[in-house]
């Protein structure tokens, strides 16, 4: 049997199994519902989580090479509405605390800090922004550490702490909020009435997924005058290479330990957080969610198999004569087995593919409204796609069988 007779036999029983889904559209719809729920909610959630992880990832790729983060709280964290007891205990971690971190970690190329205070309106002559300005203390050694380029101008100086100067360097969200057609440089931007001189801009990398909230950075001493120091502060460590990147966490987790005053043998009363260790609490975050999703998927395609096969045998009945006359002009029994077979898995691919596009349109909502890229997880579209052919195989088999061991004569009588 030669390839071009294969062909034209598959292709005309996949023309004949379309043209009988068309003929029954309100059934093949309903029975569709099942495949289209169940492709539906392993592809949202997979997209939606595709979003995130790429959003995570490409945030911690504008790090710094080498940088390590200490924070008094878990970035992810999972657990009921109560998780944060079990850390709201712990000292914060202050300023002096980074000094003393900076003077004695030797295999730290940098050691920066950086706090924050979000919400804020900021003006300059006529412009004002929404508020939703973040407004961010830091260290010197935050630029290198966060990978923050200066465009024009330049970073905040250590004299800049010193001194507590009222200067401030600029992101490129603040800039087109504030400098639509002027330069930043030298103007005096007000924050809670106070005027503060951008000395810098923050040059636009590309690389950060989502627009993000406007921000500007002043020293972290003019930041502690303006909103206090009664707050714990996130601590961002760069090792002096990658050799070195394991030995410098462990330095600086016994520093830290010392200097807070860690009994041994207790828990940390800090979390330190790497690149790779950030994706992997992520992904252990999202493991149930998945694990729900891939259930709740199954349960759906197991109730539209059954569906499927039960309308594969109520359209064998329906159409006992039609198969008789094929058969009596020359269709064989394979014939007549690919044809109801292609039927059943054209049917489940249909609601594969409108399960899919549901799916990536529901999953990518969430990017649209964080403002991040959208994802396409085609890995998990593919398998969707497979998992449909195999329930069209499975559930259709039996129909498909009952309907090429139908008896032609007998079935050339039936009305």
């Amino acid at each position: 049997m030669n390839r071009t007779f294969l062909w034209s036999e598959w292709s005309e029983s996949f023309m004949m199994a379309l043209a009988a889904i068309r003929s029954n559209k309100l059934r093949s719809i309903l029975t569709l519902l099942g495949i289209v729920i169940g492709v539906f909610s392993i592809i949202a959630v997979t997209t939606a989580m595709r979003v995130l992880q790429n959003n995570i990832e490409s945030e911690l790729n504008s790090l710094g090479s080498n940088v390590f983060m200490i924070t008094k709280f878990p970035v992810f964290h999972a657990g009921g509405p109560g998780w944060w007891r079990k850390y709201r205990n712990r000292k914060d971690l202050t300023y002096e605390q980074v000094l003393k971190l900076k003077e004695r970690a030797t295999l730290a190329s940098s050691v920066g800090a950086e706090a924050d205070r979000g919400g804020k309106i900021v003006t300059y002559k006529a412009e004002q922004t929404n508020p939703n300005v973040d407004i961010i203390g830091v260290t010197p050694d935050i630029f290198a550490a966060q990978n923050k380029e200066i465009d024009e101008g330049r970073a905040i100086s250590q004299s800049d702490l010193e001194i507590g100067r009222l200067v401030c360097v600029i992101d490129p969200n603040l800039i087109k909020a504030l400098f639509p057609h002027s330069d930043p440089l030298g103007a005096e931007i007000k924050l809670d009435g106070i005027g503060y001189r951008v000395i810098g801009t923050i040059k636009d990398l590309g690389n950060v997924v989502g627009e993000g909230s406007p921000y500007m950075i002043v020293p972290i001493t003019t930041f502690f005058a303006r909103y206090g120091k009664e707050r714990s502060l996130d601590i961002y460590v760069q090792a002096i290479d990658q050799k070195d990147f394991t030995a410098a966490q462990e330095q600086t987790e016994a520093i830290l330990r010392a200097i807070r005053g860690v009994p041994p043998g207790k828990d940390d009363d800090f979390e330190l957080t790497t690149n790779a260790s950030l994706i992997d609490q992520f992904n252990q975050m999202t493991f149930y969610i998945r694990i729900g999703a891939i259930v709740v998927s199954a349960i759906a395609l197991l109730a539209a198999g059954v569906g499927i096969m039960n309308i594969m045998l109520v359209g064998v009945t329906e159409r006992t004569r039609e198969i008789g006359v094929r058969k009596s002009v020359g269709a064989t029994k394979r014939n007549i087995l690919t044809q109801f077979l292609l039927e059943a898995i054209v049917l489940c691919e249909v609601g594969g593919v409108a399960g899919i596009l549901l799916g990536l349109i529901g999953g990518n909502l969430a990017a649209l409204a964080l403002h991040m890229h959208a994802a396409f997880p085609m890995d998990w579209a593919v398998i969707g796609l497979v998992v449909c052919s195999i329930v069209g195989v499975t559930f259709g088999v039996y129909p498909a069988y009952k309907a090429a061991s139908v008896d032609p004569i007998e079935s050339l009588r039936y009305e």
